[in-house]
């Protein structure tokens, strides 16, 4: 049963990771596109409290949740190769997190050199990996 509560706690977790993996590129979008500097500000302290207030303790309860499921159920690692392909998209979106904290920090100090059109595409990024993700996981292909 705690199995379960677990599992339960971390596709909410999931969820609400990556409403702001989702959301934090779409407002670089609009930052991008901004000329004045008050609308600047705003975005740049929308995407700092996305990042911090919700985005970084949805990656840890994530990652907490995540790994207490693998400590019950070790077996899961001779279930086949899905779950190392998983890991490996998991630590890319790490990654792509890292990146997006970065991103915040360039906005912040006015060294943005991207285009909205690049992040447009930067947007895509998640949605690609949790479709994979999910496929791993359901599927299990190998």
């Amino acid at each position: 049963m705690l199995y379960l509560w677990i599992k339960a706690f971390h596709i909410v977790s999931i969820v609400c990771w990556f409403a702001g993996l989702f959301y934090l590129p779409r407002l670089f979008v609009y930052h991008a596109q901004s000329e004045d500097a008050v609308n600047k500000e705003r975005f740049s302290v929308m995407e700092h409290r996305l990042y911090h207030s919700i985005m970084g303790p949805a990656m840890i309860a994530t990652l907490v949740f995540g790994s207490w499921l693998i400590q019950l159920n070790q077996d899961v690692f001779q279930s086949g190769a899905w779950i190392h392909a998983k890991l490996t998209l998991l630590v890319i979106l790490l990654g792509y997190h890292a990146m997006c904290g970065i991103q915040i920090k360039r906005f912040a100090s006015d060294e943005n050199t991207h285009s909205h059109i690049f992040y447009r595409w930067f947007n895509e990024v998640p949605i690609l990996i949790l479709l994979a993700i999910v496929i791993l996981v359901v599927v299990k292909p190998f």
